[in-house]
């Protein structure tokens, strides 16, 4: 097709991802999308979505939330998108293309973003029911279809894919395999010794890990569906369902097709303006392409690379894409896992520097060179340090390199801010958003904030992992520029949590309305608040409530209207509209009357129950109206409220210690009850855990606790600013060989300390790191009193345990407060009919029809109690 004069020439995009929308964002910043017709023609039968996202659908969002494309862009910039109709067959001589529908489209210029298509290994059976990719919506959409009515799964290949459908597979109930022909998981990401990290840390998951076997053969029954696998080391595995994640392929049949030049290993073959080498009017971008430096890139910052470098070319303007940064930050199962750089260190002459932390699945490695450049690195377990080190890859960091790999507490461990980032400092690797870039959208375009530098850069709106350094940019940036940034707690209050901490505990102030209208901001004064303040000063009020001598029951008056959706109704509400209950089992003693008890509670109210990680009991399935009835049962049985659902202490583990076991050194089960029936109900900033081992071989896990107690044989340590959870880090010693008295005093003075200064939601590790001074300044104020303020904040500690009250049993012997536990205020004895429940593994779960609109028949549904 030739253009005419003065008529409007036309780009064909074949290919509607991730790149290609960037690819049709990248038209219009430049206009191109005000001088020339655009048809995309998309395969899916959805527009582009956040593929590297996926797994999120599995966890709540939907499909809508995934999308990538405004349906307003595409309308304002005229923009011809055809859905669920692909490109078939292109003629470059008549240079048009055909679609399915039998549409055939001219073109001025192509542009080919056809991504790729999963690898399956050509193994006997491999189409068979059961058999699935992990690749695309509908692809997750079959998998959950076909989980319900399988008990067992497998995945092969142990990457980034694999690894997230595995959890997926986990999260559907089943019992999850992962198969992985390389020696370790992740190969191309981590070295051996991350490898060993992240496998020890997905087994305690409880997935099972197959490496160094590959898939033989798919076992089928007499009706072709999976009922095995055969593995290549003569080993047989039973499973119901198989996912294939061993890589993805260039997606070029349709270059190939029409003549167009690809590599030996696929990929259409393109030179640095990502133009086709056997035609100047088609171009190739993202997983399709195989670059000028003889590369596919399979991440989906290149690719953008590309479509900015298409998009450009097309302008005329200059561009060139000669390859690019393949760091990436990942959350695998939870576990954080980042490499950067040269991280295999297959550099001359480099040096590794390592950290490992086997127990606690951790490993840092570093390669520098002999000059001290950071070439680059591997983490695992603890990617939080990412954004900083990879801004100083290719350069010599102002510390010593073991320093950045270090926890807090184990050395002269380091924390870099954005300062010390030079300006050509990559930020965000995905959208090549430089440092001076971020600075320039502050000082030069007025950005004030995260959003406002993510609109103007792009930073941070890929994969997020640059959200936190780009947040730290910004708050430097406008401090090093005069202006004043506003900390306050939120729009309501220009104090921070820990200012109002001070206000509430000096002027004696029992409610929020008072506080609000005396120190909040003038246009907030008299109003009725936010979500943010709300809960953040009912939790500073309920922890001060003895000593200010205000109520310390969370729903007596004012304090009800100000909690959150889970102290609401005094337990953890779950994905259905159901609540769970968790009683308190201090330290995890338990009787066997005790144990009677629940499982016959269970057992009437047809509730599911699973031992949590913190040696409790959970129950599962309660409707709202169901809570108090359940609660009196246990009340009447001698238990009480395990605040799961409040920002509080929840659970101290333990051991069995020197009473039963041959190496405890101390009764670390004693103390766990201890320590668990004096901190109760203690409210907080956010939720603490604890746990108390009986010597050094640390069964019981207290360093990864807000703060944990190990035995010694002179008495016990006290670790502080631990966390076992996304984001882990390991407690730090504050004292040791401590007599039980000084334990508890110590714990006093921390907990308090913490509660007094912390922010909102924030954890005791965030705390310990972002403190100024960090753990020396704690273990200062705490152990040392250099604030002289310890005798206050054991007093603090000490009027909360002597004014403690259950309220559980609060709740059930008040009639006015019963009334609030109700499905509908208006038909107060009518059960919430979308909360439903199907069977599973003899036991119940949350009915949870995807994409159905409407309630699904009552015959298909248990409902409340009628499971008995």
């Amino acid at each position: 097709m030739t253009t005419a004069p003065g008529a409007t020439p036309t780009i064909v995009l074949v290919g509607h991802g991730m790149v290609g929308q960037r690819f049709l964002e990248a038209l219009a910043g430049r206009g191109l999308t005000a001088t020339h017709r655009v048809v995309v023609l998309c395969e899916e039968p959805r527009p582009a979505y956040d593929r590297v996202a996926l797994t999120s659908y599995f966890s709540g969002t939907s499909p809508d939330e995934l999308s990538l494309t405004d349906a307003r862009f595409i309308d304002d910039h005229g923009i011809e998108l055809y859905v669920g109709d692909p490109a078939v067959a292109v003629d470059r001589e008549a240079r048009t293309v055909t679609a399915a529908s039998g549409a055939v489209f001219g073109y001025d210029t192509l542009v080919l973003a056809t991504g790729s298509y999963p690898f399956v290994p050509p193994v006997p059976h491999r189409e068979a029911t059961g058999c699935f990719v992990y690749r695309t919506i509908e692809d997750l959409l079959a998998i959950e279809e076909y989980a319900k009515n399988a008990s067992t799964g497998a995945v092969v290949g142990g990457g980034l894919l694999g690894l997230e459908a595995a959890g997926a597979l986990k999260g559907l109930g089943l019992t999850s395999h992962i198969v992985e022909f390389a020696p370790r998981l992740m190969p191309v990401q981590v070295d051996e010794g991350g490898g060993a990290a992240l496998l020890r840390t997905i087994e305690e998951m409880g997935l099972t890990v197959h490496t160094g076997v590959g898939t033989q053969e798919i076992v089928v029954d007499d009706a072709g569906a999976v009922t095995g696998m055969k593995l290549s080391d003569g080993s047989e595995l039973t499973t119901d369902l198989v996912v294939f994640s061993a890589g993805v392929r260039p997606r070029d049949q349709l270059a190939r097709d029409c003549g167009l030049s690809v590599g030996d290993r696929g990929g259409i073959t393109v030179d640095e303006q990502c133009r086709t080498v056997s035609d100047p009017h088609v171009f190739a971008i993202g997983e399709c392409a195989l670059a000028a430096d003889g590369r596919v890139y399979g991440l989906v910052a290149p690719g953008y690379e590309q479509a900015e470098t298409a998009a450009a070319t097309i302008a005329s303007d200059e561009a060139a894409f000669t390859g690019a940064d393949l760091s990436t930050k990942l959350k695998l199962l939870g576990v954080d896992v980042a490499s950067f750089g040269d991280a295999h260190g297959t550099s001359d002459d480099c040096l590794d520097v390592v950290y490992s932390d086997a127990r606690s699945g951790l490993y840092k490695k570093l390669v520098i060179g002999r000059d001290g450049t950071l070439l680059g690195g591997i983490l695992v377990g603890d990617a939080e340090a990412y954004g900083t080190l990879k801004a100083f890859t290719g350069s010599v960091p102002p510390v010593a390199p073991e320093s950045l790999v270090l926890p807090a507490g184990a050395g002269e461990a380091v924390q870099l801010g954005p300062a010390a980032l030079p300006d050509e400092a990559v930020i965000c690797s995905c959208n090549n958003v430089r440092k001076g870039t971020i600075r320039e959208a502050v000082t030069g375009h007025s950005c004030t904030t995260v959003p406002e530098v993510k609109k103007c850069t792009k930073a941070g709106t890929t994969c997020g992992s640059c959200v936190k350094v780009l947040g730290q940019l910004v708050t430097a940036e406008l401090e090093a520029s005069g202006v004043e940034v506003d900390k306050g707690l939120c729009g309501c209050f220009a104090q921070t949590r820990e200012e109002l901490y001070e206000i509430v505990l000096a002027l004696r102030v029992t409610t929020y309305q008072d506080l609000l209208d005396r120190y909040g901001r003038e246009e907030a004064r008299g109003g009725d608040g936010c979500e943010t303040c709300k809960p953040a000063v009912g939790s500073i009020i309920a922890s001060l409530a003895p000593t200010i001598g205000a109520s310390g029951y969370v729903l007596d008056g004012e304090q009800a209207a100000l909690q959150d959706s889970n102290d609401h109704f005094l337990a953890n509400l779950q994905k259905n509209g159901s609540y769970s209950v968790v009683p308190r089992i201090p330290g995890g003693e338990i009787t066997p009357e005790g144990l009677i008890t629940i499982g016959e509670i269970a057992r009437d109210f047809g509730l599911y129950t699973k031992i949590t990680g913190g040696q409790r009991i959970d129950m599962f399935g309660a409707r709202v109206e169901q809570l108090p009835l359940i609660w009196m049962r246990l009340v009447d049985a001698g238990f009480e409220s395990g605040h799961a659902y409040g920002k509080a202490l929840r659970t101290v583990k333990s051991c069995v210690g020197s009473t039963w076991c041959r190496y405890g050194v101390q009764d670390s089960v004693r103390m766990a009850i201890d320590l668990e029936l004096r901190y109760r109900g203690l409210r907080s900033p956010h939720k603490l855990k604890s746990a108390v081992s009986g010597c050094a071989r640390e069964c019981a896990e207290a360093r990864s606790k807000d703060f944990g107690v190990i035995a010694t044989a002179g008495g016990w340590n006290l670790y502080v600013g631990g966390n076992g959870g996304a984001t882990p880090r390991h407690a730090d010693l504050l004292a040791q060989d401590l007599s039980d008295a000084e334990l508890v005093r110590l714990i006093d003075r921390f907990l308090m300390f913490y509660i007094r200064t912390a922010d909102r939601l924030e954890r005791t590790s965030t705390w310990l790191e972002r403190i100024p001074g960090g753990l020396d300044h704690v273990r200062d104020v705490v152990v040392e009193d250099s604030l002289g303020i310890c005798e206050e904040l054991e007093s603090l500690m000490a009027a909360h345990v002597a004014h403690y009250a259950d309220e559980w049993a609060a709740t059930v012997d008040n009639p006015e407060k019963l009334a609030r536990f109700v499905s509908f205020v208006n038909a107060p004895d009518t059960p919430d009919p979308v909360v439903g429940f199907v069977p599973e593994r003899d036991q119940i779960k949350p009915d949870l029809p995807l994409l159905s609109i409407g309630m699904r028949p009552a015959a298909d549904v248990l409902e409340g109690s009628a499971q008995r």
